[in-house]
């Protein structure tokens, strides 16, 4: 069952992975032609600034979620280096941390969501595109859904950490260095 999980999840980030790079070369490309537009023929077109916003939002929040998956955000990792690797203080803090990331994917999927349904109920457009007022709150719950399957994923142990997609695994070099200061347990000093 464990295989059926991961191969979902490997999918479904794939397809949010084209979502992603398809938005960010076609916001590129956008504000490319806007600047030439403005610069080199005085003109330039109504829906240039609103389409690459929403495009960069949807960016953003796919690209965050995605880097939960890898674990390549920002990380203090001061106490968590203090334990031994495999020892029950960085099993416990490695929980904690999947705890608080699918706190956070359940907040963005239930009030992202609640926000895009309520959106839908709404008469409201944007004004240049003429798109539905929700498309602009879509991102929060699409990258909500991600964080949270990917942390049931690694809580439940379908995924380890060091199971990555997108990057590198990162080298812990906390041994080494506390190897080559002396300072390590036990060490004689």
């Amino acid at each position: 069952m464990g295989n059926f999980w991961r191969a979902l999840n490997t999918w479904v980030h794939r397809i949010f992975l084209i979502i992603s790079e398809v938005a960010l070369v076609t916001m590129v490309l956008i504000v490319t032609m806007t600047v030439m537009l403005r610069f080199c023929f005085n003109t330039g077109i109504s829906w240039a600034e609103e389409v690459p916003l929403l495009l960069v939002s949807l960016f953003a929040f796919l690209a965050c979620a995605m880097g939960v998956r890898d674990h390549t955000h920002i990380a203090v990792t001061m106490i968590y280096n203090r334990f031994k690797k495999g020892s029950a203080g960085r099993k416990a803090l490695d929980v904690l941390t999947d705890l608080c990331v699918l706190l956070c994917g359940l907040f963005m999927l239930w009030y992202g969501g609640t926000r895009c349904l309520k959106m839908m109920g709404l008469p409201g457009k944007l004004p240049m595109t003429g798109l539905r007022t929700w498309w602009q709150f879509l991102p929060i719950p699409l990258a909500g859904f991600l964080m949270t399957f990917d942390s049931i994923l690694f809580l439940t142990g379908v995924l380890k950490p060091h199971d990555t997609l997108f990057a590198e695994p990162d080298k812990d070099y906390s041994d080494e260095v506390l190897h080559a200061s002396g300072g390590g347990r036990g060490a004689a000093k």
